[in-house]
């Protein structure tokens, strides 16, 4: 059970950490952000949830390290996924590099308040309703084959009604790139959620490790703006990960409910340490994968 003090002293640090990405936004938001910063923020944010994972042993237990890290793991290929997407958007909506740092902040941050208010209700329910997994597990696998299905075209971002109204009443470009990252992160708040909850029950583990997979979005942006082509299998992996963590909670809830059998074959406990392995190497495999394919690209550009 984590402590009161234990929980105000994270939210405290890591929303110092957030007011000063903030802060730095703000200060070069008429800059545009080099390759080479980009690169060292984005490996400062990945050494500080690696930190914060190597370390959570000392005030938790190494169970909630295992699911931390295969938490924040799932939650950051996701958004690596979001981010794509937002390049894409950005690039359809013209927003001028140089204002780019202040919108992608500030859509990082309406995300992470969206899942402080979905993590609660996903807490409250799964503690009132356990049979809610089948419906959790049901919705991933359903994800997971629309993203399977995702050709990976750079134009597949369509502008919604909303966005194509704005910008007939001539609404700034900067508010409408805002909106139209905002509605495209409630649709990934919405499939991310689940997705951990799949891998730990854990409050403490779900809030950190979505907030450390947000964390440099903003760097990891401008960082990954030129592997879109590259990346061809990205969506792919991420779909193989969420169909599994999808069957896993499946599992789950029948052994909730009472049935460790189906027609004699039992039903599998899938371990942490499994799914931990499961998620890495899927995510290594689709890397290495989608590096190999596109040669071509990275030789030609």
């Amino acid at each position: 059970m984590i402590s009161l003090t234990t929980w105000f002293v994270t939210i405290g640090i890591l929303a110092f950490v957030i007011l000063f990405d903030l802060a730095l936004a703000i200060l070069r938001r008429n800059k545009e952000t080099s390759l080479l910063e980009a690169a060292f923020w984005t490996i400062f944010y990945i050494g500080t949830a690696v930190a914060f994972g190597y370390f959570l042993p000392g005030w938790t237990d190494v169970q909630s390290q295992k699911e931390f890290f295969a938490g924040w793991l799932t939650e950051y290929a996701l958004s690596v996924d979001n981010i794509f997407v937002f390049i894409i958007i950005l690039g359809h909506l013209h927003v001028k590099k140089e204002k780019q740092q202040l919108v992608l902040l500030l859509g990082i941050m309406l995300t992470i308040a969206m899942r402080g208010a979905l993590i609660p209700m996903g807490a409250a329910l799964i503690s009132r309703f356990s049979s809610i997994f089948f419906l959790f597990g049901a919705f991933l696998i359903y994800t997971a084959y629309e993203l399977a299905k995702e050709s990976g075209d750079e134009d597949e971002w369509k502008e919604g009604k909303v966005v194509t109204r704005m910008k007939a009443r001539g609404i700034s470009t900067f508010t409408i790139a805002l909106v139209a990252l905002g509605m495209t992160n409630l649709v990934f708040s919405l499939d991310s959620i689940p997705a951990i909850f799949g891998l730990t029950k854990n409050p403490y583990i779900v809030t950190t490790a979505n907030i450390f997979a947000l964390m440099g979005l903003r760097q990891l942006y401008f960082l990954l703006e030129g592997l879109l082509k590259r990346l061809i299998y990205l969506s792919k992996g991420l779909s193989l990960i969420l169909a599994f963590i999808g069957v896993k909670m499946i599992f789950e809830a029948l052994h909730g409910v009472g049935v460790h059998a189906i027609l004699g074959v039992d039903v599998p406990v899938i371990s942490l340490e499994f799914s931990l392995g499961s998620i890495v190497a899927a995510l290594l495999i689709t890397t290495v994968a989608s590096l190999t394919a596109t040669r071509g690209i990275a030789g030609a550009e």
